[in-house]
């Protein structure tokens, strides 16, 4: 049996002012650093150490894997970042309240872009500042890499490379993995260890700065997962 514990960044400044996020760096909110530094308290008290961490290459992530990790003495161990975790990409919708949204194009669509595995939200422009092509850290990736849109399928398929070539090759070499990413790459990962169906993924929520256990077995089927709280 291997474990595995999957963390969701801790509040956003953002999520507190119920925006759509997507990959806008923004940095986690006093709320936030103190979820992340609360989670690794909670990981040391009940005896969890890590050999390596994955997280993506947002701020909030990053800050709440290291508060997490500095919380645990454990700042010293390697962290790998990559853009294949970062957040689902919501478009023209990032940066926008989500209680505005909801009023101009109705709760149910909002929904449906929030949580369908199939839904588009509206595509962003490319020249648009929001549009990733303009930033430095995404230079490497290819045209078709850059989105305009994602679903959460979408998320689901960029982050199974990464998966399968770094997360699962970590564990097989039987080191201790700690994932810090968000709430949607993390929801597309559930779904793929949980094998839930796309209507069981709607209904999935993962809260901010709660530790996820997933015990695995050899063949990476889950035994069981909790919250560790």
């Amino acid at each position: 049996m291997e474990k595995l514990v999957l963390l969701r960044h801790g509040q956003s400044v953002w999520n507190l002012e119920n925006r759509f996020t997507g990959w806008t760096d923004v940095d986690l909110s006093a709320e936030g650093i103190q979820q992340a530094a609360h989670a690794g308290e909670l990981l040391k008290k009940n005896g969890y150490t890590f050999d390596i961490g994955f997280t993506s290459v947002l701020k909030r992530a990053i800050k709440t894997m290291h508060t997490t990790l500095e919380a645990m003495d454990l700042l010293w161990i390697p962290v790998q970042k990559s853009w294949r975790l970062n957040e689902r990409f919501y478009g023209a919708l990032q940066g926008l309240n989500k209680e505005e949204v909801a009023a101009q194009y109705g709760e149910e669509q909002v929904l449906k872009w929030r949580r369908s595995p199939q839904e588009h939200p509206p595509a962003i422009d490319p020249n648009d500042s929001r549009f990733p092509g303009h930033d430095i850290r995404y230079q490497h990736l290819t045209h078709r890499e850059l989105p305009l849109t994602e679903n959460l399928s979408e998320t689901l398929t960029r982050v199974m490379p990464f998966w399968t070539e770094h997360i699962m090759a970590s564990i097989r070499k039987q080191q201790k993995v700690i994932v810090c990413a968000h709430g949607n790459s993390l929801r597309s990962l559930v779904q793929y260890i949980d094998h839930l169906s796309d209507e069981e993924v709607t209904q999935l929520d993962i809260p901010t700065g709660v530790p996820l256990v997933y015990e695995l077995d050899d063949n990476f089927n889950r035994i069981r997962h909790y919250y560790l709280e």
